[in-house]
């Protein structure tokens, strides 16, 4: 049975927790938030604790780190040293020096490091990816995700631009699909920026897109943006070309762009080739729990198995510079050489 902490208990910590819970071969020992907070019934039970500190007093055997990007470096190598494993959200670090710190702490220590990206354990995702490679490269990336958010989505947004952009924070699962596809190393990076609100701090910015070149030729973009000034128009647009075709996400009914079940459903995929085009039905897809609830279980599986995630982190690690980069030229206004 493996002793687990949860630290943060937002949206994902929530359902990383009811992940958990459910799962035979885990034992929560403490949640760790620093100011208190309703959960559900079944979870009013454990241990909570307002500091790292005093969670990991508990001395569990796997650390769930889903607190504000700014932390999350710290406390994964903080937990690795007193001998736990670590699932941390993304993005794994605010630097690519943090990240690579975080990494070799795993090495050192022998415990085993998973970074939060939802979409690798998505069937439908999955499938995206392998239909792409499979028309060959190199590719044309477009990509997006847009939200309109409005009240409590707001107030979250905002506090996390208080340490992440919004192409640094979701970039880094969309970079991730591009690096899956080419597997080429990427060599460039230009991004553009605009600060659309007073209610954000002068140096942050809500509206972001960059392009990415990578050594195999392809080519890709990423745009997002937070607030209620972002339009629903087009705001999600997931789409792979290729000179021999191209692989795009057709599911129309995503609801409002704030709803982050949409966010993983792709619903059917259209592969357009140059002898005609072919429809994938995607039906029965997990929701954002059952998504949380395969995350989890690779994670204990990863400890059980002692699977090897070299690969892993250093995608990990790649993703996280490619959208740290987009962020320094957006700041600097030039492009930012890998």
């Amino acid at each position: 049975m493996t002793r687990v902490l949860i630290v943060g208990l937002g949206n994902m910590g929530r359902a990383h927790t009811l992940a958990h819970h459910r799962h035979d071969g885990s034992r929560i020992v403490g949640l760790v938030n620093r100011s208190p907070v309703d959960l559900p019934e079944d979870l009013g039970a454990y241990p909570r604790f307002a500091s790292f500190a005093e969670g990991m007093e508990t001395r569990p055997d796997l650390v769930v780190i889903a607190t504000y990007s700014d932390s999350h470096a710290a406390q994964a190598i903080a937990a690795m040293e007193a001998g736990a494993h670590v699932f941390v959200e993304k993005p794994l670090a605010t630097s690519a020096e943090d990240a690579e710190c975080v990494v070799a702490t795993a090495e050192k220590t022998g415990r085993k490091l998973v970074v939060g990206y939802i979409l690798r354990h998505h069937p439908s995702w999955v499938r995206l990816i392998a239909e792409a490679r499979a028309l060959g490269g190199p590719y044309v990336f477009r990509l997006n995700l847009n939200q309109q958010s409005t009240g409590a989505e707001w107030e979250t947004h905002k506090a996390l631009m208080q340490t992440t952009s919004p192409i640094v924070d979701c970039g880094v699962h969309y970079v991730d699909v591009m690096c899956q596809i080419t597997d080429a190393t990427p060599i460039r990076v230009h991004g553009i920026g605009l600060r659309l609100s007073d209610e954000i701090a002068p140096e942050m910015y809500n509206y972001g897109q960059f392009q990415v070149v990578f050594a195999d030729g392809s080519v890709g973009w990423y745009e997002a943006g937070w607030g209620p000034m972002m339009s629903e128009t087009a705001f999600f647009v997931k789409d792979i070309v290729s000179p021999n075709g191209a692989v795009s996400i057709t599911d129309a009914d995503k609801g409002a762009s704030a709803d982050i079940g949409g966010h993983t459903r792709v619903g059917g995929l259209l592969v357009h080739t140059l002898a005609g085009d072919r429809r994938i039905e995607l039906p029965d897809e997990p929701d954002h729990q059952a998504l949380c609830d395969a995350e989890q279980a690779f994670m204990l599986k990863s400890i059980a198995e002692d699977l090897d995630l070299t690969r892993h982190m250093s995608d990990a690690v790649q993703s996280l510079r490619i959208c740290l980069a987009a962020d320094e030229s957006i700041r600097t206004g030039r492009a930012i050489s890998l």
